[in-house]
């Protein structure tokens, strides 16, 4: 029987599979997903994937409490022992396994692709991959990452407060999430990460987006600011109201130092992207920053892992950004004059 958006989904399930993982005949495919997840998009991708050629498995089971490392007591040990054993693995959960010890030994394997597309929903699957120009995309993410690698020195800007200033270190990677090909770690498109030198960076983060940290740090879409003040890379004081309140207990819970370490910064680029509370599609909020701290994954610090915890993401909304002395965003709309008739084929 049909349901809303089948043939939609359809064709966003099929552009992952086909255009982005760029899968081949006989390739492994596992997809995770938990029991809180809409398992129509699970499916689907699992009908993509057997059509194009894959040797699928989809692994149904209950929701953990937390994120990373937290969720591996909850986790059953068929799941734990297959997740580095495939050539890719879409991980659908919303409650994420990604910065967990499985996930860490898959994306360092040197053959798993480790898709992560957690707690999307069809709506959000259709919106952010779907509709996308993926050529165009890449083109203009491309253009981002090479403006962003040139560039020493960095500031972010944006009206709710936020004012940080940092250097990058031209040895570290810069991610560019679009294509899904080769292995590592790789989220969804329109989200450009790096790990910046953390004893530089130094201001006000004020969140005024969205915070995920899993459990009781699950804040989701923000209704008040939460500031960050950070000093070489760590934060010294969390300010703000009743939110402000529920996020410096969860780190005072957790008792890890590594916990208050800026783990990396990213772009939000995804021309469909809403802010919603969903956490993978937050985070790509045209114009947004968005920071994470405590564990800091092999992918942004181009070598081993920083270990800690658990991990924590916060959004700023309508960001203004300088590399070095030129603007990048302004409240959130490029500037750049490399970079405007890219975005402009985008609608953006």
């Amino acid at each position: 029987m049909p349901t809303r958006l089948d043939l939609e989904l359809s064709a966003a399930a099929h552009k992952l599979i086909r255009e982005q993982i760029r899968l081949r005949p006989n390739e492994s495919v596992l997809i995770t997903t938990d029991s809180v997840s809409d398992f129509r998009v699970a499916e689907e991708i699992a009908k993509a994937a057997e059509s194009a050629g894959g040797r699928v498995m989809l692994a149904w089971h209950s929701t953990p409490e937390g994120y990373g490392r937290v969720t591996e007591a909850y986790l059953p040990e068929p799941l734990l022992a297959c997740t580095s054993s495939t050539d890719v693995w879409i991980e659908l959960n919303n409650q994420w396994l990604l910065y967990s010890s499985p996930w860490n030994k898959a994306v360092t394997n040197g053959r798993t692709r480790q898709v992560m597309l957690g707690g999307l929903t069809v709506e959000q699957l259709v919106r952010c991959i779907g509709k996308i120009d993926i050529q165009a995309q890449k083109e203009f993410q491309d253009k981002i990452v090479a403006l962003t690698k040139g560039a020493k020195r960095m500031r972010i800007t944006n009206d709710a407060g936020t004012d940080v200033s940092f250097e990058n270190d031209p040895r570290r990677p810069v991610t560019n999430e679009i294509m899904y090909d080769k292995p590592g770690g790789h989220f969804l498109l329109g989200q450009i990460g790096w790990a910046p030198v953390e004893e530089t960076i130094n201001g006000t983060i004020a969140f005024d987006g969205a915070i995920s940290g899993g459990g009781e740090a699950e804040i989701g879409v923000l209704d008040e600011v939460i500031v960050y003040l950070v000093e070489k890379g760590t934060i010294k004081d969390i300010q703000g109201g009743a939110k402000a309140n529920i996020i410096r207990r969860w780190f005072e819970k957790l008792a890890d130092p590594n916990m208050y370490v800026a783990a990396h910064v990213c772009y939000g680029f995804n021309p469909g992207a809403r802010l919603e509370g969903t956490t993978t599609e937050d985070e790509r909020v045209w114009g947004s920053t968005e920071w994470g701290f405590g564990y800091q994954g092999p992918m942004y610090s181009g070598g081993d892992a920083r270990e800690a915890k658990s991990h924590i993401d916060g959004v700023c909304l309508n960001c203004s950004v300088w590399l070095d002395d030129q603007q990048l965003l302004d409240r959130g709309r490029i500037v750049h004059p490399e970079v405007v008739n890219l975005a402009s084929r985008l609608r953006k």
